[in-house]
């Protein structure tokens, strides 16, 4: 395939803005990228797409997102609201889980696909939890995956607030779906972890023991001080240093959140080689506060973007950082264009690439994964690979996004949605909807009676 009258944007290294340019496309990778004439003489037989002038740049990334949340959307929770983190969980999200079956799972991932299509998304990190659903789950989630054509990392959220079989079942799901998806070209499993406060020792030790030496852990990581005071509780330890006993920071371990932690925490998952996630969208949401992201990155930390189940709209997830860290912090100059660029582009590039050796992730030159999108953005002010980050938070909107591929393959064009039914999909989860509800309400009821 070959993509004609495109003003390519390259990401990269060397971000560059290349003005009537083509790509050509060879299988599930980035074959050639020159100027348009040059191209059209060189593959004179391909198949041609035309980019119509509109800018074509590499898919985002989400590095932390939960599928299953799809079905919280207009739910009511009983009783007062909510009025802190610990009680979201045990009052939303924890019956909500409860409440998931086979054939809601299924639904809720395929939900968010199209999502992430729309709005061009091509690699999602899934953290995935249902513990009346545990065996097979990942596989359900990972055919929706393979059937929509993006690329994803998928985990199981092992926690023993369910009981110690279950925390094993959870260990055993992540082990199985691992291995089977080790040579799947374009998903991949790691091992879930809940959060040190639904994490005993013995819980700890199990997975540690588990894990493979090349694997990392994915865990929330004290996005609310309910979360350090648990394991100041329990072992006298901070969170971070809790878990560095059981090994869980590893160079492929991704820490989602780390709103709380201190100094010594973070020189920790920097000596470690940790990913660590944030969340802007959610933490406030959640009303828990905001990580330090600008002393993260100044640190070194690899700090990535993610959404936490809200929607795939990881445009809407670069501006709320950008704004996010400049009202908490009343200072202007935090959260830098710069900053979210390195996150959402770079680091979240890299953090693919650790799950897909040998696969140039999240910019287009020779080589490199066919992961892209065309966005019909008209500037009316110089757009250039200096000021691109601010033209992506100040003009690119994600009801731009007209065209999507990933791994070669269209999945969306002009719109259209070309691997998944939207109609039938919505219609599916609508039908399953009343009775995950039902199920939710009568075990948030008992948990507030409780």
């Amino acid at each position: 395939m070959l993509i004609v009258n495109a003003n390519v944007i390259t990401l990269g290294d060397k971000p560059e803005v290349l003005p009537d340019a083509a790509l050509y496309i060879a299988g599930d990778r980035i074959g050639a990228l020159g100027a348009r004439a040059d191209l059209e003489r060189q593959y004179p037989a391909a198949e041609r797409l035309d980019a119509r002038g509109q800018y074509v740049m590499p898919g985002g990334i989400c590095a932390h997102t939960h599928f299953y949340g799809a079905y919280a959307r207009g739910l009511a929770i009983p009783g007062a609201p909510p009025r802190d983190f610990p009680q979201i969980l045990q009052r939303l999200w924890w019956p909500l889980d409860k409440a998931l079956d086979r054939d809601s799972v299924r639904a809720s991932a395929l939900v968010c696909l199209v999502d992430a299509i729309k709005h061009g998304a091509t690699s999602l990190v899934d953290h995935h939890a249902s513990p009346n659903f545990i065996d097979g789950s990942l596989d359900v989630i990972g055919a929706a995956v393979d059937a929509a054509g993006l690329r994803a990392v998928l985990c199981y959220e092992v926690t023993d607030r369910d009981g110690m079989e279950k925390m094993r079942a959870g260990i055993a799901e992540n082990r199985r779906f691992s291995r089977a998806m080790s040579s799947h070209a374009r998903i991949r499993g790691t091992f879930g972890l809940h959060a040190s406060l639904t994490l005993n020792d013995e819980s700890l030790r199990a997975c540690a023991d588990a894990l493979p030496a090349d694997a990392g852990f994915h865990i929330h990581v004290a996005e609310h001080e309910a979360d350090e005071e648990d394991s100041l509780n329990r072992s006298g330890l901070r969170v971070v240093e809790r878990l560095d006993r059981y090994g869980v920071w590893r160079d492929a371990t991704i820490a989602a959140h780390c709103v709380h932690i201190n100094e010594a925490e973070r020189d920790i998952l920097l000596n470690r080689g940790v990913w660590v996630s944030h969340q802007p969208r959610s933490n406030m949401n959640n009303g828990v506060g905001a990580a330090d992201i600008d002393g993260l990155l100044a640190a070194g930390v690899k700090l990535c973007l993610g959404n936490d189940g809200f929607s795939n709209n990881m445009w809407a997830e670069w501006k709320a950082a950008y704004l996010l860290h400049k009202v908490i912090n009343r200072d202007p100059r935090r959260a830098d264009g710069m900053n979210i660029a390195q996150m959402a582009w770079d680091n979240n590039a890299r953090l693919l690439e650790r799950f897909f050796p040998g696969e140039i992730i999240g910019e287009l030159r020779p080589g490199a994964a066919a992961d892209l999108i065309f966005l019909d953005y008209r500037p009316f002010t110089p757009l250039n690979a200096g000021n691109l980050p601010w033209h992506l938070l100040f003009g690119f909107e994600a009801s731009m996004v007209t065209t999507t591929i990933c791994a070669g393959q269209l999945l969306m064009r002009d719109r259209e949605l070309l691997t998944l039914d939207e109609s039938e999909i919505a219609a599916e989860a609508l039908a399953l909807a009343p009775k995950v509800w039902e199920r939710y309400t009568r075990i948030a009821q008992d948990t507030l009676q409780s």
